[in-house]
């Protein structure tokens, strides 16, 4: 009894908090249900962007000086860190993805506008899927230097690790990135990538279907393109998710023929689909999404299939926040 009193107590606390909209670097009131309209090129409905993860070979493993195994998105749900052991299987499971899924992917996607969220220890190990990406044409966006969970990690590291994954993007890629997906962020997160001064957009946001700027830092806007964990191969790697292929298809098209009916009645959005190299990169999984593929080919100009950068281009020229001047030229 006396431990639900103190619940109740602390339940009736008044907090500097409450009633606020905007509030810590949350905003949960957004464009308050009137959000602009896009003016996506050529009048689409709906600006959709495919987003490959590339991570293996960046991941936790005793071999790249961690404490412990990866426990992450594997076939392995449910799996385990082991503390100061390799995990064989594991291990192995990453390098399908690098080995044999991205090939598939690529082929698969090599016409396609699509963004690579890089990791740069991942990118360093394998030279020559950099070099397809670059010859498909495809934007590679940061995600961070390793595949880590940032939240603990103290700030002059996480400050090196964006530096150096920079640096490892203008050597392999031959230009350096203008966006970044850390993934697993703290809340300082973005201060270090804004104060970095290289980048257009992040993508460590999950809160609108469309993008938007952010002011909190410093003098200019910086601008958030969010990205999705429900449009995401990752189902296939949590309980109750994607089992098949086609389960995957039939959720992208759902999405995308329910966001393009709304585009149709004045609300144009954008739909991204997160994709990785172990998950998707399988066959079966593979063929449902070229299924949704030539379903969002379908619909022509009303789909906009495009990179992240082009959206961030696209916003900073049609939508550049009002009292911080002109907009900047982002077209070098």
């Amino acid at each position: 009894f006396d431990i639900v009193l103190c619940q109740a107590a602390k339940m009736s606390t008044w907090h500097p908090n409450d009633g606020k909209g905007q509030y810590g670097g949350r905003d949960v009131v957004g464009y308050e249900g009137k959000p602009p309209h896009p003016k996506w090129p050529n009048g689409a409905k709906v600006a959709l962007n495919f987003v490959l993860n590339y991570e293996e070979g960046a991941e936790n493993c005793l071999l790249h000086g961690d404490m412990e195994s990866e426990k992450l998105l594997s076939e392995m749900v449910g799996a385990g860190a082991l503390e100061g052991q390799r995990h064989a299987n594991m291990e192995s499971l990453y390098d399908y993805g690098s080995r044999a899924g991205f090939w598939r992917l690529h082929d698969l996607l090599k016409t396609v506008p699509v963004t690579v969220y890089g990791v740069g220890m991942a990118m360093e190990r394998n030279p020559a899927a950099c070099r397809a990406m670059v010859q498909a044409g495809w934007e590679v966006a940061s995600h961070g230097y390793r595949w880590w969970d940032y939240q603990n990690v103290d700030e002059a590291t996480e400050r090196e690790h964006i530096r150096r994954t920079v640096q490892i993007h203008k050597d392999l890629i031959g230009v350096r990135p203008v966006g970044m997906y850390q993934g697993k962020p703290n809340i300082n997160t973005r201060k270090y990538v804004v104060e970095e001064g290289g980048f257009l957009y992040d993508s460590d946001a999950y809160d609108d279907d469309l993008p938007y700027w952010n002011t909190d830092y410093g003098s200019k806007p910086h601008l958030i393109i969010p990205y999705t964990l429900s449009e995401n191969d990752m189902k296939f790697a949590s309980p109750n998710g994607f089992s098949h292929g086609g389960e995957f298809s039939r959720y992208l098209k759902d999405s995308l023929k329910y966001l393009v009916e709304e585009g149709q009645r004045g609300a144009p959005k954008m739909m991204t689909v997160g994709l990785h190299c172990r998950l998707v990169g399988r066959p079966g999984r593979a063929a449902g999404l070229a299924e949704f593929l030539e379903y969002a080919k379908s619909f022509g100009d009303d789909v906009w299939i495009c990179r992240r950068d082009e959206i961030a281009k696209h916003w900073y020229k049609n939508h550049y926040p009002e009292g911080y001047g002109r907009a900047p030229n982002v077209d070098h």
